[in-house]
């Protein structure tokens, strides 16, 4: 499975992330990412955040094998 982290340096907590994939993106006090592994399920999800990032603020950080 497939894991993402936001770049909290770049991130400006507009919630875009948030409003496209709850159940991935939490924004709070700080930026946070829901889940270690992202499930096959929601990667188009997430794809679609990282596509709306008004500051290129999330990506896709490795692939596992399990």
């Amino acid at each position: 499975m497939k894991k993402v982290k936001i770049i909290e340096e770049q991130c400006i907590f507009c919630g875009q992330c948030e409003a496209i994939a709850p159940e991935v993106f939490k924004i709070g006090e700080k930026a946070e990412v829901l889940l270690e592994e992202i499930p096959p399920e929601h990667e188009e999800s997430v794809q679609e955040a990282i596509d709306a990032c008004p500051t290129d603020a999330i990506v896709w950080t490795e692939e596992t094998t399990s």
